[in-house]
């Protein structure tokens, strides 16, 4: 069999988190190519190291400018914070390099406009780290609607709740709190959260029009952790939208890590002519279920358990009743890119998909400085 040979960038959350799908992948889905963990880059050498002993691969870099120009490598992963995105996606795909990159894909549309050239310019297949879309509950409601088992959609909403950032003494910026940083991160709740519930959005419901916002800072300066300076805070804590499908239906969005008691509340509802469905992260093997087309006397919503074999991803896991949780997306999503990749093709979210969402995020942001309603970009 073909070898794949994986190099990523970065040893964080998302590194952990892609490197186990690197690893079971193989192991519950027929793969036309066989994963290679051949090595992984990042800045501390010591845990770099470890890193690497960990989950097997077989070399690292402390440079991912050494690990790009490797021919021992495949496909490069993108895993480290938002503004190294950019500049190590187009290095890779101007050596040729299939490119997988962790959202979101820019810090800007026009970041992720030039990496979506890079990829395009030279063919090569690509992927962004999406992953909610492949929770086989989130999975099972696309295909319904693809079945028009809904009918025409009226309204569509959708919440991404967390807690984290409420304490006054978090400093900004660093390995841990770089996201709190707006010269790496690129925005803060819109681009981290908001994009998670814009691509689901666009994936189920198609693109979004137009869009009306407003964003919050709440606590206004911060230590940085790089400077040792109190310094004011670029980042929004909090992001609300209201939204205009092209389809003509109405969309509905909040983002915060203001939410005290929540950890990472991701809700979504549809609702169309005929039928309704929401969903709950915490929750994300069932969905809730409405068909006004049943019959009377038993019309009411459904609590549907998606652990069937006949249900999306399932039948390669566990049996009937038995659960699988978030590190499961991941791997569904590998899985995919390697069948994509084995026949030259890229695997939606790509890149350009990425890019749709990011000219989304930016339109909320310029909503929420100008008071007014505007456009996405479409080209």
């Amino acid at each position: 069999m073909k070898r794949l040979n994986i190099g990523l960038v970065g040893y964080g959350f998302m590194g952990r988190t892609h490197s186990n799908a690197f690893l079971q992948a193989p192991r519950f889905f027929d793969l036309p190519m066989q994963p290679v963990l051949k090595a992984v880059a990042a800045r501390n050498e010591e845990r770099v190291r470890k890193f690497a002993a960990n989950w097997g691969y077989e070399s690292y870099e402390t440079d991912w400018r050494n690990l790009v120009p490797r021919k021992d490598i495949d496909v490069i992963d993108i895993a480290s914070p938002n503004d190294t995105h950019h500049e190590i996606a187009i290095a890779a795909a101007k050596a040729g390099k299939m490119v997988m990159c962790e959202k979101p894909l820019g810090r800007s549309a026009k970041e992720a406009q030039e990496m979506v050239d890079a990829v395009e310019r030279t063919g090569v297949p690509n992927t962004v780290w999406y992953n909610y879309r492949r929770v086989p509950a989130v999975t099972l409601i696309k295909q319904l609607l693809e079945e028009k088992k809904f009918g025409r959609i009226f309204h569509y909403r959708a919440g991404f709740l967390q807690d984290w950032t409420i304490s006054r003494d978090l400093p900004q910026g660093g390995e841990g709190l770089w996201r709190l940083d707006v010269a790496v991160a690129g925005s803060g709740v819109t681009g981290d959260l908001l994009a998670h519930n814009i691509d689901t959005a666009m994936w189920l419901n198609g693109p979004i029009a137009e869009v009306s916002a407003m964003t919050e800072t709440f606590i206004k300066q911060r230590l940085h952790t790089l400077t040792g300076k109190v310094e004011p805070v670029g980042i929004d804590d909090a992001s609300a939208c209201l939204a205009r499908f092209e389809n003509g239906s109405l969309g509905l969005f909040e983002a915060t890590r203001y939410a005290r008691g929540h950890k990472a509340l991701y809700t979504l509802e549809i609702n169309g002519e005929h039928a309704s469905a929401s969903w709950d992260l915490h929750d994300l093997h069932r969905i809730q279920y409405f068909d006004h087309r049943d019959e009377g006397r038993v019309r009411g919503w459904r609590n549907i358990h998606v652990t069937d074999g006949d249900q999306p991803y399932m039948k390669h896991w566990w049996v009937p009743g038995l659960q699988i949780g978030y590190e499961h997306t991941f791997t569904h999503q590998f899985m995919e890119f390697v069948h994509a990749a084995a026949k030259g093709a890229s695997l939606a979210p790509t890149f350009r998909d990425g890019l749709a969402t990011d000219r989304v995020t930016d339109a909320v942001l310029k909503a929420a400085q100008s008071r007014q309603w505007e456009k996405v970009q479409t080209s």
